[in-house]
């Protein structure tokens, strides 16, 4: 499909053995881009708190000089950032993705806010039910989710793709990101179709 594929991991549920697995299997597939993320609470269990992100960078940072790893191409890793100071070992990543974000406003304030060199990347998350915005403002709390926005989605369920490809030409617009990450949830079809006629 002439995609380029990156591999999401998190730190939650790995120790240092799964992980150069992981860097292993992913070279054998030709995988070479890695988003590293924390991960959420697991709902059972614990963490086991063996790798953290920026450990997780190390090490893919010191596969280059791994003979095991002699003919890759060379892995990237990616981070993610909230709309907040970002720590100085995340400005050393690849690239980085923000956090989803309804506001364009917000997004260009937190641009202005930091100095990167690398592509950075605006999170688009369509909106697919009024249900959905209630349960990320309940989980993610410096998510701000636009109230006219939930009562759009609840009168018309396809009101959150239109949003959602405005947002994504208003950032293109402003020239301030690399592109955008963007989560289509059930809606990609739409978003395709949409997206198409307008760009």
């Amino acid at each position: 499909m002439g995609a380029r594929s990156i591999a999401c991991l998190n730190s939650r549920d790995r120790n240092l053995l799964g992980f150069q697995r992981d860097l292993l299997t992913a070279a054998a597939y030709g995988v070479e881009r890695f988003l590293f993320v924390h991960g959420d609470k697991p709902s059972a269990g614990g963490r086991t708190s063996e790798l953290t992100v920026r450990a997780m960078i190390e090490q893919t940072r010191a596969a280059a000089e791994d003979p095991a790893f002699r003919g890759c191409d060379p892995f990237r890793a990616g981070v993610t950032s909230g709309l907040r100071p970002l720590p100085g070992w995340k400005s050393a990543a690849d690239f980085v993705f923000v956090q989803v974000s309804y506001s364009l406003e917000g997004l260009l304030r937190w641009r202005d806010s930091v100095s990167l060199s690398v592509p950075v990347y605006a999170g688009v998350m369509v909106l697919a039910s009024a249900g959905m915005a209630r349960n990320l403002a309940a989980k993610i709390p410096d998510i701000d989710i636009p109230e006219q926005l939930v009562a759009d989605v609840e009168r018309d369920r396809d009101a959150g793709v239109a949003a959602a490809c405005e947002q994504i030409l208003a950032i293109r617009d402003s020239g301030a990101f690399d592109g955008v990450h963007l989560v289509p949830v059930s809606r990609y079809r739409q978003v395709a179709a949409l997206l198409e006629r307008e760009l």
